[in-house]
């Protein structure tokens, strides 16, 4: 199915968003840095949405622990996380995504992230999204970051954003409730599509424990 012939498979976005909105997304191109709980989710809700051209950057394979809250299966155990994706959603929509299988770092985010109309960070070290803040605000490429922390998200715009330290860096054993996942992957997926349709900018933080999503 190609691009085009999407029309059919997005029925209920169409009818929700209008044909112009639509359109829009269809030219629109994201990098998503991280194939996670949250990249692996978002990447797929915004090609389910409509949006034209995905690429998705990630190093890691696919390990048992990330089955709960990442779209992937026991098959899948031991490949990378950005072919499996990709794979994932040709298979589903007939798209093509452009998976970047390495380590994104300050000399190669250039090639790595390209130029595209937006930049969405999903990374789980310091040091990669230091390299992504830097390359986005050197390049003038707006850029989303989002993150998870015990029972609360957040979704901040590149302008607002602190990089955390590296101390929780590559910590695999850390508490995470697959309805926290979700909950920030439906509000960066809708700041997502709102900055895309409208150029519009708004950063937000969602706790899980009282359902509270507010503006940042």
């Amino acid at each position: 199915m190609a691009r085009n012939d999407l029309t059919s498979a997005l029925f209920h976005e169409r009818l929700y968003r209008t044909s112009e909105v639509m359109n829009t997304l269809q030219t629109a191109s994201v990098t998503v840095c991280g194939a996670g709980a949250l990249g692996a989710n978002i990447a797929e809700n915004l090609a389910r949405s409509g949006v034209g051209t995905l690429k998705v950057i990630d190093r890691d394979r696919i390990e048992e622990r990330n089955l709960s809250t990442q779209p992937y299966y026991r098959s899948d155990i031991g490949a990378f996380k950005g072919k499996i994706l990709a794979n994932s959603l040709y298979r589903a929509l007939g798209i093509k995504i452009e998976a970047v299988c390495k380590e994104l770092t300050a000399d190669n985010a250039e090639q790595a992230i390209g130029k595209p109309h937006l930049v969405l960070d999903t990374f789980d070290n310091s040091t990669s999204r230091q390299a992504v803040k830097d390359y986005c605000n050197a390049s003038e490429i707006p850029c989303l970051h989002a993150g998870l922390a015990s029972d609360y998200a957040e979704i901040i715009w590149n302008e607002n954003y602190r990089v955390p330290s590296p101390a929780n860096d590559d910590v695999c054993d850390y508490p995470l409730a697959r309805n926290l996942v979700l909950l920030a992957v439906a509000v960066a997926s809708e700041v997502t599509i709102a900055f895309l349709a409208t150029r519009s900018q708004h950063s937000f933080t969602v706790t899980l424990g009282d359902f509270a999503i507010a503006k940042f």
